[in-house]
């Protein structure tokens, strides 16, 4: 009887759950480890540098002081810090103004306008990087952080990203502020702004994300190295490639993911939050 129980228990469809079930598990294991293996080597192989004397690798923190003794990496990581860091609060306040004013007011040729700064995110940075260099150039701010940060400052995806939150929030809060003899901006910064936080988080943590790891535009927009952002100021660093120097390269990676790396940990949480912000409205 029992085994007729047990024969029973075991059906085609628990079976096929099952079987998809390892298949699901087998696929994440496999991108977990095509994730984090280039990552963990990176890691070793700063750690175990090898000797010039011998040409074996000994354990221990030598690529990394080797790192200091060659560049300026705390100028580079200052630099970066300021840029990064004005750009992301640049980017948070503008996308919520210009998303907050497409999704509470109405006026002539929004929708045009709207349709407009979407359009600028099909346009390559390559073929708006020589434009912005003349403008840059013209208003006297060639070879400074502050041609690094201005022209960041706007941001169409950010724009999108708060009208659509904004859009999910209740008008009538501004109704009953308006009520109650509140002013545009006290209701934008007293009672919406503070409800978008999950939204600004998303916008912060991408633009610090992507704007920290730029080669690109500092590259062609600074050329003094004590402007030097420190994913470019980390080039300098392959010059040690032709010694057989790899773990003083790769150390310097490794410098330069901590500062991604926190924000990752800790910004994590409002990140999921404003991602799955009324997903279960």
């Amino acid at each position: 009887m029992r085994s007729q129980i047990s024969i029973a228990a075991v059906t085609p469809d628990s079976s096929r759950r099952r079987l998809a079930s390892a298949g699901k598990f087998l696929v994440l294991v496999i991108a977990a480890f095509l994730t984090l293996a280039p990552v963990v080597w990176t890691l070793i192989t700063a750690l175990t540098p090898a000797n010039v004397a011998t040409g074996q690798t000994e354990f221990g923190p030598g690529a990394f002081i080797d790192v200091f003794q060659k560049i300026p990496i705390l100028l580079y990581t200052w630099n970066s810090a300021l840029v990064t860091l004005l750009i992301a609060a640049g980017q948070m306040l503008s996308a919520a103004m210009a998303g907050y004013v497409f999704a509470r007011f109405d006026f002539g040729g929004k929708r045009i306008l709207f349709g407009l700064i979407l359009a600028t995110m099909m346009v390559p940075m390559q073929v708006t990087i020589v434009p912005v260099f003349m403008l840059i150039r013209g208003m006297g701010l060639s070879d400074t952080l502050l041609a690094l940060i201005i022209p960041m400052i706007p941001t169409a995806f950010g724009t999108f990203l708060m009208r659509q939150y904004f859009m999910g929030l209740p008008p009538e809060l501004a109704e009953a502020a308006q009520i109650d003899g509140a002013g545009p901006w006290k209701i934008f910064f007293r009672i919406y702004l503070p409800l978008a936080a999950p939204g600004l988080a998303i916008v912060g943590i991408l633009a610090f994300n992507y704007h920290w790891n730029e080669f690109f535009r500092p590259l062609i927009l600074t050329i003094s190295e004590q402007n030097f952002t420190l994913p470019l100021g980390l080039v300098t660093l392959q010059g040690n490639l032709g010694t057989g120097s790899v773990a003083t390269v790769l150390a310097g990676v490794v410098l330069s993911m901590i500062p991604a790396a926190l924000v990752f940990v800790f910004g994590q949480k409002p990140l999921r939050e404003g991602l799955t912000a009324g997903v279960s409205k």
